[in-house]
């Protein structure tokens, strides 16, 4: 299938290359040059703007920051709103507010154009396995015609109601994941302050209930002080920002997600905003007065 790409940063460059192994044939946006001049090695081929992007291919996807990102490319100058193929499926795989999603999706039906929200988790290592969990709010119909594009970077590709509906799952998950990081943070660092080695305590309780992906794979960044993003922490701030916009839509209190994100606010004021969003534990260990270490280099801050 021709397949058009926009957005090649820590998630779509991953992406595009297993699309590309899929044996996919691609045009990628040449914003970010590197990332293009890497993927046009493999054999993608360069495009132009959204609009020239979408007038050769079959399907378009988009992985960018956030909604006004996705907007402009979608309805901007030289969007694909523009083109003239109006076959071309649209795919957002951005995580942007449902609402925003569905104005996108409501511009382009009225040209003719059809379009899938599908935001993505797992993270960059996921996305280089190609093993993402991806949420899909659209049409079925226009689902089933971009399943198996899906399933080349998604091990979990579930169709979970109509447009919107992928990024309320989104959201969700990232309500989730944000309490799960902060809980993991907290728990630590209890640990640490009662001179209990953290390191003993992940791997005393990760068989147990208190098990969990985010343990598995966040306690180790925690524990090393290893922060390179797989996922940043300005970028969950955006989507727990668009979780609580949409709370407040539908009149649905999140205070626990409201409290974590005053703490990633408070990181990202004192410049770690590019921090995985495992970082969030230099927030408890500022207020213990500690540093959490595994035990062979055991020590208080």
């Amino acid at each position: 299938m021709r397949i058009g790409f926009i957005g090649l940063g820590i998630m779509g460059k991953p992406m595009s290359k297993n699309l590309l192994a899929a044996g996919h044939d691609l045009v990628v946006s040449d914003h970010n040059e590197a990332a293009a001049a890497e993927l046009l090695a493999l054999g993608a081929k360069a495009g132009g703007t959204p609009r020239e992007i979408a007038d050769v291919v079959d399907v378009i996807i988009t992985m960018l920051p956030n909604s006004p990102q996705v907007q402009d490319v979608a309805l901007g100058r030289g969007g694909l709103v523009e083109t003239s193929n109006t076959g071309v499926v649209f795919v957002d795989m951005s995580s942007i507010a449902p609402l925003a999603a569905r104005a996108i999706h409501d511009a382009l039906a009225d040209k003719g154009i059809v379009m899938l929200d599908a935001p993505v988790s797992g993270g960059e290592p996921k996305a280089i396995d190609g093993t993402l969990s991806i949420m899909v709010g659209g049409d079925a119909t226009v689902f089933e015609r971009v399943q198996p594009v899906l399933a080349a970077l998604g091990s979990s590709v579930v169709r979970v109601g109509d447009i919107g509906a992928g990024n309320t799952a989104k959201l969700a998950n990232q309500v989730i994941v944000a309490l799960n990081i902060a809980a993991v943070a907290e728990a630590l660092v209890l640990a640490q302050r009662s001179g209990v080695a953290a390191d003993a305590v992940v791997a005393a309780i990760r068989g147990g209930l208190a098990g969990s992906t985010v343990l598995d794979s966040k306690a180790a960044m925690m524990l090393d002080h290893d922060f390179k993003p797989g996922f940043r922490i300005e970028l969950h701030i955006k989507d727990l920002i668009n979780a609580l916009d949409t709370s407040h839509e539908v009149g649905a209190a999140l205070p626990l997600t409201a409290s974590v994100l005053e703490m990633l606010v408070a990181l990202r004021t004192g410049g770690r905003a590019r921090d995985d969003h495992s970082g969030l534990v230099q927030y408890y260990e500022q207020l213990a007065g500690t540093r959490i270490a595994r035990s062979q280099t055991n020590q208080e801050g």
